[in-house]
């Protein structure tokens, strides 16, 4: 048995004799392991065994989780790690996490006893000061040539007390032989008292071949092999329906022991497809962004003009040699009888299988090639420069000889495991010879084993010649592994590939033209939509696919109104998507990963400068780190008052239980119940509902005044801005939907989320949607709208009326009411959304600015033409619509005079109505500037860009 399970023994006076297999099934059976039994062990073993000393010094892990929510594609997963020191001394802890090299971490937090260090993404040349040289962080390092790379950070844990540490890190996943794989690791170096791995995945299209692997360790990483054990991890479970699907993977800590005594289980992979169609593939798009997803099937495969190059050198000797033999063997057998190829092996010397020629697949030639790989013996030095020009002059002259580029696919597979020692050994000007070798008529692929191999070289090579690069350690099965590679590459379907979409309707688009499809992978491209509203988006697609040109046009039907929404899955579930706009981060991310390469490939210094700021620039927008971007550790104020009451509802059953994985946190275990208000909120008429309407009222001049904002699908509506005095914004972003039938409106404008921020006494915030409420005061808590709720807190008091409202007191000197607009069963210009009112704005100075707040502490004054003074003076509540008195009425407010007409409005979901005084065209002149001057740049912009508004 394991050790923390023998300590246990000799505590609890159970005989030195008991059966461990008896144990293991008894603590099996009670699923707990009494850590503070193991505590008092440490104190009365004597000192001078290390074995328990370490026991006694390290911080125990008690709980570790990992929660990922892949919505088409596109992962965002959460690792939580906590700490706890119950010595009697402040000990270090330390947080160890491999991440994909693919990822880009986009949130980092540690929180220790009572201080919160917040991981603030900056660029690379601002300089750095550590907050507290005892609580560190670096930067992602390691393994990242294997596709992994390490995440560490440490801090001084004082005595009894724990740490949390929090991390966020992003992909997209990438298709390969048919499937996609989600990996995440599971290595917390001991074992842990509460371990859970929970992935939730959202595929609109339908989810196929869905499985979970045998846990992965470094020698089957990659390829998937586990000998005969093809089993899922133990205490896996898997819930699917047609679009969703959640795996959990909880063990306690004797499976763990079973699974491996030092705490490192190995990687969690679960692998999917989905359903696809013969046509010009998946388009989706969400707020003004598309991703289009591109990969036919049943195409017959194009022929391919192979070389195979391989390094024969000295260092290749034994099972280097051995495995790649074995491997080049298996994959003669897979050539297909229309291919060609030929075999090079290089050392000292280059030598040539079939001179200056490629051969058809036969059997004799197979055979033939079997013999001279077989034969090679390792010997000599690397002359990696010559080899590739060989091999590219080979396939050149069969290409032109031949007149066969636009029918069949030629590709270079280039194997060796070490650097350059013989001929040309710069790598920069091998790069540039067999680029100039080359020249774009077709890829070259690269493949590294071994430690030693200079992998840069080999990645430049790839990069600059349209080809992928894979590097196999040594320790790692090399045969599996390159037969593995050789599958991606080894059925080419389409050549030359191209997908356009009219200029007018598109903008950034990501990487258009491909030199090749294989069978199993995908074509992924993302942009910007120029009309964030259009129903349809026209797509095509040209292609070569033997000798044959293949030209794909079609209208592509957007759905802006369900198909990307999480919520129709299942009722009472929420969307995902209105907290983090997954195809606009698909883009960021597919647009910083072009940038990155193409500064890469760049020789041109002002040229790399710039790709370096554009993809710093758009690093810090989506607070990605990346080569060009960094951490800087910031300690936030004190969190001392968190949530003292918290009420939620019972949660839903079935699938909805599978799609209650996609929402987020729910309340602290601990929390306390509180009855839901059920009295009518007061409020004032001041408020933006609606279209959005917007409705201000003067109590002192008895006046009400009343405009419209037609704003654009995405825009973000600063409507309260009093950050430098009360601490406090608001900020409403807009969805958009169709006009209806013969309106004056192209489209329609809604409130999708409501962000109120505050900074003092300590910075917190809350996110309205129709469908949820994101509460973070410095612990984060997710609340559905369908279900009434309570917390409070010293500063912030939060109250949900299920389906109805949310209402917000800040300090009790400010209050908002949010309304929730809710349609059963919506038009196509119907759209779930929000109202903003103001309950209480006392607490708000007259500083107050935003389309909202610069009115609160203002005065106003109505002047009418002669007709009206004859008749009875106008108030908010006497008005007869028989009165003229839309001709010459102006309002005068700073000096601005407003033409106004009048108008009645209904608010407060029409329980109220009200008479106001109209001010056309955007407001103008009534706003201070124009419409655009209210525009934030994203929901947790207060106008002060050096404030930290990216929490967790």
């Amino acid at each position: 048995m394991i050790w923390l399970v023998w300590l246990c023994c000799s505590l609890s006076a159970v005989s030195a004799q008991q059966d461990p297999e008896l144990l293991a099934r008894d603590l099996e059976e009670a699923e707990i392991l009494d850590y503070n039994l193991i505590d008092n062990v440490a104190r009365r073993v004597p000192r001078h065994n290390r074995f328990l000393q370490r026991l006694e010094t390290r911080p125990r892990m008690s709980e570790f989780s990992v929660r990922s929510t892949i919505i088409s594609r596109y992962a965002f997963t959460t690792i939580s790690c906590t700490l706890v020191n119950s010595g009697s001394e402040p000990r270090e802890g330390l947080f160890e996490m491999q991440i994909p090299i693919t990822a880009f971490i986009s949130n980092f937090t540690m929180v220790i006893g009572e201080r919160v260090y917040h991981g603030e993404v900056i660029g690379k040349d601002q300089k750095y000061g550590g907050t507290d040289r005892k609580n560190r962080y670096w930067r992602p390092t390691g393994d990242g040539e294997n596709r992994v790379e390490t995440f560490k950070a440490s801090g001084t844990i004082p005595r009894k007390t724990e740490a949390v540490f929090l991390l966020h890190y992003e992909e997209l996943l990438q298709r390969r032989l048919g499937k996609y794989q989600y990996t995440v690791s599971i290595r917390p170096q001991q074992l842990v008292g509460k371990l859970r791995v929970e992935v939730n995945i959202l595929e609109n299209s339908g989810i196929v071949s869905l499985e979970v692997l045998p846990l992965q360790n470094s020698k089957s990483r990659g390829n998937g092999s586990s000998g005969d054990d093809i089993s899922p991890p133990p205490s896996t479970v898997v819930g699917q329906t047609k679009t969703l699907a959640k795996v959990t993977f909880s063990p306690n800590v004797v499976q763990q022991s079973k699974i491996s005594r030092n705490g490192v289980l190995g990687d969690f992979v679960v692998r999917y497809d989905v359903n696809r169609e013969l046509s010009v593939g998946d388009v989706q798009v969400l707020n003004g962004y598309f991703v289009h997803y591109f990969a036919p099937k049943d195409l017959p495969p194009l022929p391919k003009n192979v070389v195979f190059v391989l390094d024969s050198s000295a260092s290749m000797v034994g099972t280097k040699l051995r495995q790649t033999k074995d491997a080049l063997f298996t994959i003669l057998q897979d050539l297909r009888p229309e291919d060609h190829f030929n075999i090079i092996g290089f050392s000292n010397r280059i030598k040539v299988w079939q001179q200056d020629q490629l051969v058809p697949v036969t059997l004799n030639n197979i055979r033939d090639a079997k013999i001279y790989i077989h034969n090679m013996s390792p010997t000599g030095g690397t002359n990696i420069n010559g080899a590739l020009q060989i091999s590219t002059q080979i396939l050149n002259d069969y290409i032109t000889q031949n007149d066969i580029e636009a029918r069949s696919v030629s590709l270079i597979i280039f194997l060796t495991d070490g650097r350059p020692t013989v001929g040309e050994t710069q790598s920069a000007k091998i790069v540039s010879n067999t680029k100039e070798a080359i020249r774009n008529r077709f890829c070259l692929f690269t493949i590294g084993i071994g430690n030693d191999v200079d992998y840069q070289l080999l990645e430049r090579l790839a990069l600059e010649n349209c080809g992928m690069t894979r590097r196999i350690r040594e320790d790692e099965d090399a045969a599996a592994q390159l037969k593995g590679f050789y599958d991606e590459i080894g059925t080419p379907l389409l050549s030359d590939i191209r997908i356009d979409y009219p200029t007018d309707s598109v903008e950034q688009v990501t990487q258009n033209l491909f030199p090749n499809y294989f069978n199993g992978s995908e074509i992924v491209i993302a942009g910007k939509l120029f009309n964030k509203t259009a129903d349809r988006l026209h797509v095509e697609v040209t292609a070569s696919n033997s000798d044959k040109y293949v030209l794909l046009k079609t209208d592509v039907a957007v759905d802006l109104s369900a198909k990307n929404h999480v919520g129709l899955a299942s009722r009472g579930a929420e969307d995902p998507t209105d907290d983090q706009n997954y195809v606009e981060r698909t883009w960021s991310y597919l647009t910083i990963k072009e940038l990155m390469t193409s500064w890469l490939k760049s020789d041109d210094s002002e040229e790399k400068e710039t790709l370096r700021e554009r993809a710093e620039k758009l690093a810090l927008a989506y607070n990605f780190v990346t080569p060009f971007t960094m951490l800087k550790m910031k300690e936030l104020a004190s969190q001392t008052d968190l949530p003292k009451e918290v009420y939620t509802g019972p949660s839903t059953e079935g699938v909805g239980e599978i799609v209650q994985g996609l929402q987020g946190h729910r309340a602290p275990s601990g929390s306390v119940l509180a009855k839901p208000a059920k009295q009518k909120v007061e409020v004032t008429k001041t408020s933006a509902d609606g279209d959005p309407h917007f409705v201000v009222d003067f109590p002192l001049s008895k006046l009400t005044v009343c405009f419209n904002i037609d704003g654009e699908p995405g825009d973000i509506l600063r409507l309260v801005s009093d950050h430098k005095n009360s601490g406090v914004t608001v900020n409403g972003q807009l969805v958009g939907a169709p006009a209806p039938r013969r309106g004056h409106k192209k489209q329609r404008t809604y409130f999708r989320s409501i962000t109120i921020l505050s900074n003092k006494p300590e910075r917190s915030y809350l996110e309205v949607t129709p469908t949820k409420v994101i509460i973070d005061d410095g612990k984060r808590l997710i609340l559905p709208c369908d279900r009434s709720a309570t917390v409070a807190s010293r500063n912030l008091e939060v109250s949900i009326v299920a389906s109805s409202n949310v209402t917000v007191a800040i300090r009790g000197t400010i209050g908002f009411v949010v309304l929730i607009h809710h349609y059963k069963n919506p038009a196509p210009y119907q759209k779930d959304h929000l109202g903003f009112y103001i309950s209480n704005s006392q607490g708000l100075s007259p500083s107050s600015h935003g389309l909202i707040g610069q009115f609160l502490h203002q005065d106003i004054k109505l002047t009418t033409q002669e007709p009206l003074r004859e008749r009875d003076q106008m108030s908010s509540g006497n008005l007869t619509k028989s009165m003229d008195i839309n001709a010459g009425n102006t309002l005068e407010l700073k000096g601005r005079s407003i033409a106004v007409v009048w108008k009645q409005r209904k608010i407060y979901n029409g329980e109220q109505e009200v008479d106001c005084w109209f001010a056309k065209n955007n407001a103008e002149k009534l706003i201070d500037g124009a419409y655009k001057d209210y525009l934030a740049s994203h929901p947790f912009d207060t106008g002060t860009s050096s404030l930290v508004e990216n929490r967790l």
